[in-house]
């Protein structure tokens, strides 16, 4: 079983919660921009349901499951690399040590990171971005927003996404039309590992934009911090959530 899978015990329980909690009222302070951010949504929704979904869920189920760990292991050892450039940049040198170890074990004896035994030798995978690094330095997240095509983001890891897309090595491949059909096998592949997930969240959440943005913003701010979220930043990322009055008008109040 590959390995994106474990996250369906955790969406579960998010949807859980989504649903016991109700929905949010009024304007939510980390999400300005709604209206533009719904539209955009939509957008990609539809292309992932007209398109993207579909091409994934052939290749699942027509591609041998040795040849889709492949291709999931090739492109995550080449993220490796910048993985560990952001580590280092975000002063934890044992895990840069390590990202960097790993991609040079599965690059030559993992047989061009087709294989993945770094895992098998110890070396636990991680996985940064510039984003992230800008986060652990203290720059805020700004307004969540949706980008087409893209999907959930923030305007600090928006500012910090062209950095990520000139240290991925696969975009210096040549020829062009190699570097082009590794790109959208890519995408596909990593569509696929979501097939599951995608369609847990689709059959529990009541609002679907409202539970992909509260579940990104705590998923990036976890990844932030390393899952050791301060109890200040925790809160500040909480939904309001709808409570009565005694004249019984619902207000939105800090979820506690």
């Amino acid at each position: 079983m590959r390995r994106q899978t474990s996250v369906l015990p955790i969406l579960a329980a998010l949807a859980a919660t989504a649903a016991l909690s109700g929905c949010a009222v009024g304007p939510d302070k980390r999400d300005p921009m709604e209206n533009w951010n719904r539209a955009v949504f939509n957008f990609n929704d539809k292309v992932d349901t007209y398109a993207l979904k579909p091409v994934a869920t052939g290749y699942k189920n027509v591609t041998p499951s040795f040849v889709q760990t492949g291709v999931n292991n090739f492109f995550g050892n080449l993220q490796d690399l910048w993985t560990g450039g952001n580590n280092l940049l975000q002063g934890k040198g044992g895990d840069a040590v390590s990202d960097i170890g790993r991609f040079a074990l599965n690059s030559t004896f993992g047989v061009l990171g087709l294989f993945d035994i770094a895992s098998e030798a110890g070396l636990r995978k991680h996985k940064e971005d510039f984003g992230q690094t800008l986060g652990r330095w203290g720059v805020q997240p700004g307004p969540y927003v949706v980008l087409p095509l893209l999907g959930p983001s923030t305007l600090r890891d928006t500012a910090g996404l062209p950095l990520d897309i000139v240290a991925d090595p696969w975009s210096y491949k040549d020829p062009t039309h190699v570097r082009t059909i590794g790109g959208v096998v890519r995408v596909i592949d990593q569509r696929a590992s979501l097939l599951d997930a995608s369609t847990l969240l689709e059959e529990a959440a009541l609002d679907r934009y409202e539970f992909y943005r509260d579940g990104f913003l705590q998923r990036r701010q976890s990844q932030v911090y390393d899952g050791d979220v301060p109890e200040t930043k925790a809160e500040e990322n909480v939904p309001a959530q709808p409570s009565v009055n005694p004249t019984g008008e619902g207000t939105a109040q800090p979820a506690t």
